[in-house]
């Protein structure tokens, strides 16, 4: 039997320190098959310690084998980019809200805002079809000009609100000398901040959707309560823009984290604002509306 060389044991760019490796089981069959081989004069002794070596390779490949196949959670592997259908409706929806607030809360004129984000919504599909390189800085900067342009114009239409309501200028406001109509108008600009801070989560968390899905990223921004409990969802769970949204809407109502932990400091300050929105919008239109039913 020819001698197993340091090379064969150890290939190029392969370190024996791959990972944990069991070496009371190796050394067993690494001193079985020394004994066996002297014994009918196939293995020379001299050949015992690179036979021990090219055990743990081996030992060592099967041990990362396992982790990568069995292991790692889809949320930290490549995986397929997962669909945009409730992206897209979450902006439709978005926008079909920006239309049902009173034209005097919203940035002027009333439909530039709403118009920019369709033709920006278009335009991410249109480059999609043309299935262009997901990582595109094109697409990411469409993207977050879409977001931007949904806050830009939630934002102002919550001042507007707030500003209306403390300085008691209601009645110049269309709806807002209603109790229904104030709350009607009030719900759609607190809904249409829970879609757009949802957006922001979903597109600023690890990079964006593409970058989570080539797993190019293994830092995320925040812990989902399926991370800390592996073993009781599917190997295949990762975070999509639903998780988002459920992370979005119980910051707006709890007005803190929930069951989801913001971990980079982004995360942290943008949570932080939601809430402080959201609770100064509730408040006054609840407080509002209590005050028009008297």
């Amino acid at each position: 039997m020819d001698a197993v060389t340091e090379s064969d044991a150890f290939p190029a760019g392969e370190p024996p320190e791959l990972a944990a490796i069991d070496h009371e089981v190796a050394e067993h069959i690494a001193a079985h098959l020394n004994a066996e081989g002297v014994a009918a004069g196939l293995l020379a002794p001299a050949d015992a310690k690179t036979l021990h070596a090219r055990l743990d390779h081996i030992a060592a490949h099967i041990e990362k084998l396992s982790q990568t196949q069995i292991h790692e959670p889809a949320w930290l592997r490549r995986t397929t980019e997962e669909p945009r259908l409730p992206v897209v409706i979450a902006i439709l929806v978005a926008i079909a809200l920006q239309g049902l607030v009173p034209h005097n809360l919203a940035f002027h004129p009333w439909w530039l805002l709403p118009g920019l984000e369709l033709l920006v919504l278009i335009v991410i599909g249109s480059f999609r079809q043309t299935k262009i390189d997901r990582r595109s800085k094109i697409l990411r900067s469409l993207s977050i000009t879409l977001v931007a342009a949904a806050s830009l114009a939630t934002a102002w239409s919550a001042w507007l609100l707030v500003r209306s309501l403390l300085h008691h200028t209601a009645t110049q406001i269309d709806g807002l000398d209603n109790a229904g109509l104030l709350l009607r108008n009030g719900g759609a600009i607190w809904l249409t901040n829970v879609i757009v801070f949802a957006l922001w989560y979903w597109d600023m968390d690890r990079g964006g959707p593409a970058e989570r899905a080539c797993g190019s990223k293994k830092h995320s921004d925040f812990l989902f309560s399926e991370m800390t409990a592996p073993e009781l969802v599917s190997k295949d769970w990762e975070p999509t823009f639903v998780d988002y949204f459920y992370l979005s809407f119980t910051n707006a109502t709890a007005f803190s984290p929930t069951d989801t932990l913001p971990l980079s400091r982004w995360a942290k300050m943008v949570m932080m604002f939601q809430s402080g929105v959201s609770l100064v919008t509730v408040a006054l239109v609840i407080a509002r509306a209590v005050n028009v039913l008297q």
